[in-house]
């Protein structure tokens, strides 16, 4: 496999890896967490689970199923290229 599809999947990881966190920070946990901060707390405490919310989750599984797959496809590339001898 060609050496510009490791370098893909590095900077598809970093980016990913980037937006995870600041997807998980911006969950609301016990104390409220940053999305209190943009006004997620108001809505949630009135209406339980916003859509706001919901997308935010269904946001950060995308993410991280794309974080996964970026180490997957990464961890195989390297077996390929330690099997091939180059």
């Amino acid at each position: 496999m060609p050496i510009w599809f490791a370098y893909t999947l590095i900077v598809l990881l970093v980016i990913t890896s980037i937006l995870l966190t600041m997807l998980i920070l911006l969950h609301r946990g016990k104390g409220g967490g940053l999305s209190s901060m943009f006004g997620g707390g108001v809505s949630s405490s009135l209406a339980g689970s916003s859509v706001a919310e919901k997308n935010l989750d269904r946001y950060t599984v995308l993410v991280s199923v794309v974080w996964f797959a970026a180490i997957v496809g990464l961890g195989l590339w390297l077996r390929l290229q330690m099997n091939s001898g180059s």
